[in-house]
């Protein structure tokens, strides 16, 4: 391990089957995008989400992308995407040569408004991209009614919610598509990697044929239009089915990490932990804090001082309209709450105790920090 952070924000929960594999593909002598690990990661993760096809790909802005291309979607054409998600969602949109357009969050999921995405429709207008934002699903039933309305596709940005679900639906199924991420970080990982899910037969041949340069099935070295290099490995694959074995466990330790939090910090004034809406599954991606009543300057300055004490975190996403090659966007929920969120560590890992530790080096760099900023609204009172 690395001289990091006592608690580092993030940890990859890899085990002995994992190990043992990458040693089964290694020794096969199949280590790129051929091997039997490929498919088998592909079906199993299918069913995880409970689709009929899954398309592995080499990383979850890949799937983003390639779903979007697979959909024609290209120049002069606008994708509406919410304010506060990581860039990749508005990157894949611009590498189609579209146009992404932001729209403000719900600040009890944080993710898309449908009343927002309703109200910037225009005749450009060809797809719909919800971000289920640090494990929590969008509201898929409504967006998908704007959707069928518009005429208008609408393709899941997943990267953070593996197992969330809505009622028993998990999410990688409301949309045409659903594009998952497995960098390290995520709930399941295979180092890099990513994955597009969909019940759309067709569709899955499509990206298939996509990811491998277009080539064609039957007649080797034969392209009839361009593609892309998205495939996965076997060896990545084969880390993605030591993963599969333990996904649901997994899952299950990850509310585990939230319930411990929420004993901690859950009645505290002046903090909020994930909601979760009615229904809903969180998958809880990652542990959020938001503060009230504090500036973006102060949440910053608890996070430095936690990282001196051996605690790392991560603020909330900048609204990706402040970017400066994005149009500026009217989200004001989204460029609110950025300010004042927080990630706490999650990983699969941490024991009660750890969080216990981790809760109360917040809570006194919290109060330190309400004390200071009294002591001065006093002072130039």
């Amino acid at each position: 391990m690395s001289d990091g952070p006592e608690f580092p924000i993030s940890r990859p929960s890899l085990g002995s089957l994992e190990l043992a594999y990458v040693f089964e593909a290694v020794t096969s002598g199949w280590i790129s995008s051929l091997g039997s690990f490929v498919t088998r990661f592909e079906d199993e993760f299918a069913a995880f989400c409970g689709t009929d096809h899954a398309v592995s790909v080499s990383n979850g802005t890949a799937a983003l992308h390639l779903a979007l291309h697979a959909h024609d979607i290209g120049p002069g054409d606008e994708v509406i995407v919410p304010d506060l998600s990581f860039i990749a969602t508005a990157n894949a949109v611009l590498m189609t040569g579209a146009t992404p357009v932001c729209a403000d969050i719900e600040p009890g999921s944080l993710c898309l408004d449908p009343s927002a995405t309703a109200s910037l429709i225009t005749q450009r207008t060809r797809a719909i991209v919800p971000v289920h934002l640090y494990g929590h699903p969008a509201a898929m039933a409504a967006i998908n009614r704007i959707a069928d309305d518009h005429g208008l596709v609408v393709i899941e940005d997943a990267a953070e919610a593996h197992g969330a679900a809505i009622g028993a639906r998990r999410v990688g199924g409301w949309g045409a598509c659903g594009a998952f991420s497995f960098y390290a970080n995520k709930c399941l990982t295979t180092g890099e990697g990513g994955m597009i899910t969909t019940n759309d037969a067709d569709l899955a041949d499509r990206l298939r044929h996509l990811r491998d340069h277009a080539m064609s099935p039957d007649r080797r070295y034969w392209h009839d239009v361009p593609g892309f290099n998205y495939r996965m490995t076997n060896l990545q694959a084969a880390i993605g089915c030591g993963q599969m074995a333990r996904a649901e466990a997994m899952l299950v330790e990850r509310h585990r990490i939230f319930a411990a939090y929420q004993r901690h910090l859950g009645k505290r004034a002046g903090l909020s932990l994930n909601r979760c809406a009615p229904g809903v599954s969180h998958a809880y991606w990652m542990i959020c804090v938001e503060f009230e009543g504090l500036e973006a300057s102060d949440r910053d300055a608890i996070a430095k001082r936690m990282l001196a004490r051996g605690v790392d975190t991560r603020p909330y996403f900048f609204p990706m309209s402040e970017m400066p090659f994005l149009p500026d966007a009217a989200t004001p929920v989204a460029h609110a709450i950025s300010k004042r969120g927080l990630n706490l560590p999650t990983y699969t890992e941490l024991g009660d105790k750890d969080i216990a530790r981790i809760c109360a080096i917040l809570t006194e760099e919290l109060a330190a920090t309400r004390k200071a900023s009294q002591s001065l609204s006093t002072a130039s009172a």
